[in-house]
């Protein structure tokens, strides 16, 4: 009898459900009218939005090759239905519709069940087809409960059934729902769980993706492994019930999935995980592109395509050997200064502390504790501030996250003043491609700035160059004049008197225009400054330098003579673009990164290298300086490589040797320039070829510091240029830098005296080359003939210095003794060397030092 009841009951049950299905079916007809009344216009035409899904903006070096996307909370890769393994076809429909390829676009049975869940608060699945929850994501807000959303969803559902094929259906929902871990589509999830694409997904794999569909940050398989599995199982599980796969088959690939899990990988949103292969040159792109796109263009949305500049091959280089300079560089630097500082403490503070206690000296004994509590919070906040500052997080306690914030800016400030820091750039020298940058140590939240193209530092002696190039236009000099090394002071225009030092103290006495700049001589260089005058100078350094601006001229180049020892500020990026001038015949060299963007239809929308040239093309010259200005400049820095400040770096040439396919040796010229600053706290290098140009830095973030002596130009950015430019130029043909077709003379000079050889000038010589008319005239009149020396026109330079302790590492040259009995006074010579009347006595020939810079 209870057994009837109970059947009774459910009969009732049932016709009741039946009953509620049916008018609900009604309703969603009567719904359904309404909507296809309100919106005849989308029926008659079979107009209604395309899918236009989120896609990343691709980033292409100049070959081609992914550098990386850009994208926001969605990561997204399109595939066909047709690459697509079967197997992950089967795993979504027994998953989410098996009836998908037989409804129209809704389940009667479906909707029911999920009806009959909702009212008896079980959870038997949703009642949407798979056309319905793309429809859904596509046209509405699934989020939304509501019978409203449900009825624009049926109808949106209907009409894609009616426009679309299931596959296409199948295709576009495989695309575009959400996957987890800011994920969209199933190739885009595939690389993020399995580190491969869905094309080549497992049947175990297939399954995980399948339940993600559903929810999937409650089956994320990273996240929660366990409930992942029970979910896996049960759709392998109906899959073997669908016959689309067999138990065996089913059981081994689950064995395997879970047998190769890494349990220990941690969820992490899949942007922050993408793959960048050039992360500073990335992020130079995407600031460029701020500055291009306009109106609604979103290069994280819109799958813009960017071809770049790049050479991977040089940025790969180009990180490996700046990584391999800044370990050492910081590995010196620590150890010098940990070894300056230890010494002074053990040397002078207990002599320091024993006079102030003998003597009552208050103020000294302050100092001394005042060292011991600095000692102490450089501890607390390298040692104990990171422990607080994690316990605080762990407890919730603000106040005392205040306090290690404050511990960590003081940190930050310490990092900036003692970490060497530097930055790499190189540039094709015909196109002004970017083929390499480096911004910094590591690119990551912390360490953002592009120090290749933000950082304003100094130059030091790699600025020299800029002004020496003015000074072959004026006329005055030569590669081949005549310049003294010699202590001297320089009066500013203010009146305050400048004492330069050469690097060591040392001075070498007469010197060629040419080897001052090979050496670095700081004397002869001001001397040529204050010859041919500020104006002239700042004038040509500007231009090669791409300053444009009067406001910043005036605020990069201060009228004071350490100007031309490179106290100046400029970026990495601009002096590869001054001395690209030089590598290209003294033509525009205007940098670029960013050659064409196209749209996800491979339409060009932003020709950014056209721009440029067009640009250029707009400009009276293209000419920055002269032809025969470059070539003699690139003749001189030349010098620089071969037996200068830059021939250690470079092998003394041997890096730029290569053999041809026949296994003839052939060498790539090269020319460049070191530069150290003042404190040694910069070194630089820049040099180019007929192909290239790069600069390289090292230096601090914030000034105050010094590299030491054993850290310069030459020491540390020269071996660095030398390995990079031998690596990227293996494989190119032999090329010289061009030589104008007129305007140019060689001539075979005394490597002393710069003037015409005779027979007695045993000591050396040269071939340099000269403006057509500035070439010297006048033999040699320092050797063969003693009393052909020239005395004339002698300009004394008194030093004002009252340091005595200055004075005395000051290294005269030696004037031969059996020259004193045979020193007439005559009349100057009327050489071309009148800017400059020091005696012309005879000196032993310089000997090249590997660290003078």
């Amino acid at each position: 009898m209870a057994r009837s009841d109970s059947s009774l009951v459910s009969a009732v049950f049932l016709r009741i459900v039946a009953g509620l299905t049916i008018i609900m079916v009604v309703i969603i007809g009567i719904g359904l009218g309404l909507s296809l009344a309100e919106t005849a216009n989308i029926k008659n035409q079979g107009d209604f939005d395309e899918f236009t899904p989120a896609l990343p903006t691709k980033i292409l070096d100049s070959n081609g090759i992914v550098i990386t996307e850009f994208s926001a909370d969605e990561k997204r890769e399109l595939v066909s239905l047709s690459e697509l393994p079967r197997h992950l076809i089967n795993a979504v429909i027994a998953r989410e519709d098996p009836d998908f390829y037989h409804h129209k676009g809704f389940s009667i049975r479906g909707i029911g069940r999920a009806f009959y869940g909702r009212i008896t608060g079980k959870n038997l699945g949703g009642g949407s087809t798979i056309t319905q929850q793309i429809a859904g994501s596509l046209h509405s807000d699934r989020t939304e409960k509501t019978l409203t959303r449900k009825l624009r969803e049926l109808w949106w559902a209907l009409q894609m059934e009616r426009r679309y094929t299931k596959d296409e259906i199948l295709e576009l929902y495989l695309n575009y729902l959400y996957m987890g871990a800011g994920t969209y589509g199933v190739e885009a999830a595939s690389k993020y769980y399995f580190g491969h694409s869905a094309r080549e997904i497992s049947l175990a794999e297939a399954a995980i993706l399948a339940i993600q569909l559903s929810s999937p940050a409650r089956y994320n398989p990273l996240d929660n492994p366990n409930t992942a599995m029970d979910r896996q199982r049960a759709v392998l599980d109906r899959m073997i019930e669908f016959g689309y796969t067999t138990v065996q088959e089913a059981e081994a690939s689950f064995e395997d999935y879970w047998a190769n899990y890494d349990y220990t990988r941690a969820s992490v949103s899949a942007y922050y995980q993408r793959e960048d292969a050039a992360p500073w040159f990335s992020e130079y792109v995407r600031r460029e592109l701020d500055d291009m796109m306009y109106g609604s263009m979103d290069y994280y949305r819109d799958g813009y395509t960017v071809h770049t500049t790049l050479n991977l091959k040089h940025q790969e280089t180009a990180v490996k050997l700046m990584e391999q300079g800044l370990a050492r560089a910081n590995k010196e630097y620590t150890g010098s200064r940990g070894v300056r500082l230890e010494r002074a403490e053990r040397t002078y503070i207990p002599i320091v502390e024993l006079l102030s206690l003998t003597f009552n000296l208050g103020d000294i004994h302050a100092a001394t504790e005042a060292q011991a509590k600095q000692k102490a919070l450089n501890h607390y906040i390298k040692t104990i501030n990171p422990v607080v500052d994690m316990t605080a997080l762990l407890f919730g306690i603000q106040d005392i996250k205040n306090i290690t914030n404050t511990g960590f800016t003081a940190l930050k400030n310490s990092t900036e003043q003692n970490v060497v820091e530097g930055a790499f750039i190189t540039l094709e020298n015909e196109t002004g491609y970017i083929t390499a940058i480096i911004g910094g140590s590591k690119y990551d939240m912390s360490n953002q700035l592009i120090r290749a193209t933000q950082a304003r530092v100094m130059p030091g002696s790699s600025f020299k160059p800029l002004y020496y190039s003015a000074a072959i236009d004026t006329g005055k000099f030569t590669a081949a004049s005549l310049i003294y090394d010699i202590p001297m002071v320089f009066h500013n225009e203010d009146g305050t008197p400048y004492i330069p030092l050469n690097f060591r103290g040392e001075w070498k006495g007469p010197v060629l225009f040419y080897y001052a700049l090979a050496h670095s001589m700081n004397v002869p260089s001001l001397k040529i400054l204050d010859s041919i005058g500020f104006d002239a100078a700042i004038d040509r350094a500007a231009t090669l330098l791409g300053i444009e601006d009067p406001a910043v001229r005036r605020r990069t180049f201060p009228r004071v003579y350490p100007m031309g020892l490179g106290i100046i500020s400029v970026t990495p990026l601009q002096m590869a673009r001054a001395f690209g001038v030089f590598a290209n015949q003294g033509r525009e060299l205007t940098p670029i990164a960013i050659r064409v963007v196209e749209d996800r239809n491979g339409r060009i929308i932003l020709d950014k290298e056209r721009e440029v040239r067009q640009q250029q093309r707009n400009k009276n010259s293209l000419q920055v300086i002269s032809p025969q200005n470059a070539y003699i400049m690139t003749s001189i820095l030349k010098k620089t490589v071969e037996v200068g400040t830059l021939a250690s770096g470079s092998g003394w040439g041997a890096k730029f040797t290569f053999k041809d396919e026949q296994g003839n040796r052939y060498r790539i010229p090269a020319a460049g320039k070191t530069g150290t600053t003042q404190n040694w706290s910069d070194a630089w290098a820049v040099g180019y070829t007929p192909y290239y140009t790069s600069a390289i830095w090292f230096g601090f973030d914030k000034p105050g510091n010094s590299l030491g002596l054993s850290l310069t130009g030459a020491t540390l950015a020269g071996p660095i240029w030398g390995d990079f430019m031998q690596e990227i130029h293996q494989g190119l043909p032999m090329k010289d830098f061009v030589r104008p077709t007129s305007g140019i003379i060689d001539v075979r000079v005394c490597a002393k005296s710069g003037l015409l050889l005779t027979p007695d000038c045993k000591e050396g010589e040269i071939v340099l080359p000269f403006l057509e008319g500035t070439q010297p005239l006048q033999t040699c009149d320092l050797h063969g003939n003693t009393q052909g020396i020239s005395w004339g026109g002698v300009r004394e330079y008194i030093t004002l210095e009252e340091d005595d302790t200055l004075l005395s590492h000051l290294k005269m040259p030696t004037l031969p003794s059996n020259l004193l009995e045979a020193l007439p006074a005559r009349e100057s010579s009327g050489t071309n060397q009148d800017f400059d009347t020091e005696p012309d006595y005879e000196f032993e020939l310089p000997s090249y030092n590997p660290l003078l810079d």
